[in-house]
C-alpha cells in the first residue's frame, strides 16, 4: 500500500466529486421518475407514449453510451446555438461533471419512474377517499396523503436505484471528470500498480454503498413505524 501514499489527497478530492455527481443525479433523478410516473398515469395519450419513449430508450441503452452521447450531443448542440450569434466561436465545450450527472439521472430516472408508477398504484382507495371525505383538495391529498403512502412502498426499490446512482458516477471518468476512477487511472500511470489503485476505489465505493444500505434500512424502518401509527 505504499504505492497509494501520495494519492491519498487526490482519492478524498476525487470521493467529493464522486459525493457530489451523486446528491445532484439524485435530486435529478427523483424529479425525472416522478414526472415520468405522473406522465404514465395521466389521461393523456400523448403523455403516456413520451413517458413510454423514454423508459424504453433509457433502460435499452447502455449507460457509457448514453453518457458519450448527451455529453458530445450537447456539446455540438451549444456549439451551433452559439455559432449563430457568434461565428467565431468554434466549439462549446459542456462540463462533464453537469453532462454526466444529467446522464445518469436519466437512465436511473427511468427506472424510477415505473418504481413510482407502481408505488402510486399502490396507494390504499380507502386513503384517497377519507381525505375527501375530511373536505381535502386534490392537492392536499397528494402533499399529505398520495405522496407517504407511495413513499413507503417504493422505499426498497428506490434503495437500489441510490446504489445504481453511486456506482454510476464512475462511469462519468470516461468524460475527463476528476472523480476517484479517473484519479486511479492516473495513479496506475504514474505508479505501475492496477490492482492496488483499483482495490481503494472498490473500498471507497463500497463504503458510500454500505452509508446508503445503512440509510435505507433505516427508512424502512421510520416508515414502517409512522405506518403503522397512521392505521
Amino acid at each position: 500500500m505504499d504505492a497509494v501514499t501520495g494519492w491519498w489527497d487526490d482519492y478524498f478530492w476525487g470521493s467529493m466529486i464522486v459525493l457530489q455527481v451523486f446528491f445532484f443525479s439524485l435530486l435529478l433523478m427523483v424529479l425525472f421518475g416522478l414526472i415520468g410516473a405522473g406522465a404514465k398515469l395521466s389521461d393523456s395519450r400523448v403523455a403516456q407514449k413520451i413517458a413510454s419513449a423514454y423508459t424504453v430508450i433509457f433502460r435499452g441503452t447502455p449507460e457509457i453510451l448514453v453518457i458519450l452521447l448527451l455529453y458530445f450531443g450537447s456539446a455540438i448542440a451549444l456549439t451551433a446555438i452559439v455559432q449563430v450569434f457568434n461565428p467565431d466561436v468554434k466549439f462549446v465545450d459542456v462540463p462533464p461533471m453537469w453532462a454526466g450527472t444529467i446522464a445518469i439521472a436519466l437512465i436511473v430516472g427511468s427506472y424510477a419512474t415505473e418504481t413510482f408508477r407502481g408505488a402510486f398504484l399502490g396507494v390504499r382507495p380507502g386513503s384517497i377517499e377519507a381525505a375527501r371525505a375530511l373536505g381535502m383538495s386534490n392537492l392536499q391529498t397528494f402533499i399529505y396523503i398520495r405522496i407517504p403512502e407511495m413513499w413507503r412502498l417504493a422505499l426498497p426499490a428506490f434503495g437500489n436505484h441510490m446504489l445504481s446512482l453511486i456506482k454510476d458516477t464512475a462511469l462519468i471518468s470516461i468524460i475527463g471528470l476528476n472523480e476517484t476512477f479517473f484519479v486511479a487511472k492516473q495513479a496506475i500511470g504514474t505508479t505501475g500498480e492496477p490492482f492496488t489503485m483499483y482495490i481503494v476505489v472498490g473500498c471507497i465505493y463500497l463504503g458510500f454503498s454500505t452509508i446508503i444500505t445503512l440509510s435505507v434500512m433505516g427508512m424502512e424502518k421510520f416508515g414502517a413505524r409512522t405506518g403503522e401509527g397512521a392505521r
